[in-house]
């Protein structure tokens, strides 16, 4: 069941909402695991022909990534074509889909999240055997920064920040996840 474009969800009408400042500060980490990412491929390739193509192709796939979210999960978010959506992705959704129901938001969030997990990955694996051959200060430092930036501020930011005011945290798998009591 598709709903037209320009409808917005009445109950979003009493939520939140977020300056375009706000969103941006909930996806600079995913801006920042994305471009050290992109580094990580250059410096540790040394400007090859492999390396540029490795750090080309992951700079890509983080931009479409993000992309990917925005067309097959944000039209199922209540908050599609809203301010209420905390990374603004909602908005930028509604240029490409219409809305859909929302009762599949869970599901199409689990369906299509693994699309982006291997960003979290990809530089590490590809960076940690050349720090090990070939030891660079520069190579380690970005490997470090990047697993600071992917593991802890991101979630950290998305948990406490972004995802912590989404008004639909409750049907969100990834705030399931995190929102567990340790125990």
């Amino acid at each position: 069941m598709k709903i037209s474009n320009n409808t917005i969800d009445e109950s979003c009408s009493n939520t939140r909402e977020y300056t375009f400042a706000q969103e941006l500060v909930n996806n600079i980490p995913y801006m920042a695991m994305t471009i050290l990412g992109t580094a990580i491929f250059i410096v540790g390739f040394g400007n090859s022909l492999w390396g540029l193509i490795g750090a080309a192709v992951y700079l890509v796939y983080g931009v479409a990534g993000a992309f990917w979210i925005m067309i097959f999960v944000c039209p199922y978010c209540r908050y599609w074509n809203s301010r209420s959506c905390p990374c603004g992705y909602g908005r930028i959704a509604a240029r490409f889909r219409d809305k859909s129901v929302i009762e599949c938001f869970e599901e199409k969030f689990k369906k299509h999240i693994p699309v982006i997990v291997p960003l979290w990955f990809i530089p590490i694996l590809a960076g940690l055997p050349i720090v090990i051959s070939k030891f660079s200060w520069i190579l380690l430092v970005l490997l470090f920064i990047f697993a600071v930036d992917a593991f802890v501020v991101l979630p950290l930011i998305s948990t406490k920040h972004g995802c912590k005011d989404c008004p639909q945290k409750d049907l969100c798998p990834w705030m399931k996840i995190k929102g567990k009591p340790a125990g």
